[in-house]
């Protein structure tokens, strides 16, 4: 019998697909599941609560050192495949809010951020049975990975997942407007100057556009095996 790798990373841009196979592969392998990216918008969700100044780096670094932020099994069946508490507070939703979409890329450029962050998910990652999900996993945070993954796909299709995730929500969308976040939102990771977006030189490349999540996965549990 084939043993899976232990460390797998899932990295590429917004609505690739990473969360929903990153789910499914977990739950295949028996793995924990952490989607890092609930790290950033965590930061950037008290920065907004705080009526911090988000261009204020050095502010926003020592609170993002010094934030007390608890990820747990999901308690609801609503969707989550975690829960987020700031101390006793249920976040996890509010932190897929618009005003959040739109700053997440500027507090996660910052060096500062990033560093105290990855620190935390490198120590869960190499623990091993791990999916890890994000934009820098591969390349930066866990560079010795088992296997490593980068899952991309168009803006337009990407943009029209999240439209679909909002609508499903019962919320207001504007596709068009998601789309014109979304290309600016790949234009900030990809170009930014601490651990941009990119595949690892080692990483298995898979489009996302056309294909099914179920034939995604399916390519993605044969690598793993």
């Amino acid at each position: 019998m084939t043993i899976p790798p232990s460390i797998i990373t899932l990295d590429g841009p917004a609505a690739s697909g990473k969360s929903t196979i990153g789910r499914k592969l977990a739950d295949e392998l028996g793995y924990l599941f952490f989607d890092t990216g609930i790290m950033y918008r965590a930061v950037t969700w008290i920065a907004l609560q705080h009526d911090m100044d988000l261009h204020d780096e050095e502010a926003i670094t020592q609170m993002a050192q010094t934030a007390q932020i608890d990820i747990r099994p999901a308690s609801k069946n609503d969707g989550r495949f975690c829960d987020v508490l700031l101390g006793d507070k249920d976040v996890t939703w509010d932190m897929r809010s618009s005003e959040v979409e739109a700053s997440v890329s500027l507090v996660s450029a910052y060096a500062g951020v990033r560093k105290a962050l990855s620190d935390k998910q490198r120590q869960i990652g190499l623990r091993g049975k791990v999916v890890m999900v994000g934009r820098d996993i591969g390349t930066v945070v866990l560079p010795e990975a088992d296997l490593k993954i980068y899952l991309d796909a168009s803006a337009e299709e990407r943009a029209k997942r999240r439209y679909d995730e909002i609508i499903a929500r019962g919320e207001k969308a504007d596709y068009d407007e998601i789309l014109k976040k979304m290309i600016e939102r790949d234009h900030i990771d990809s170009t930014r100057a601490v651990a941009p977006l990119r595949p690892a030189d080692d990483a298995v490349i898979i489009n996302t556009d056309i294909p099914s999540a179920e034939q995604v996965f399916e390519q993605v549990l044969a690598l793993c095996k």
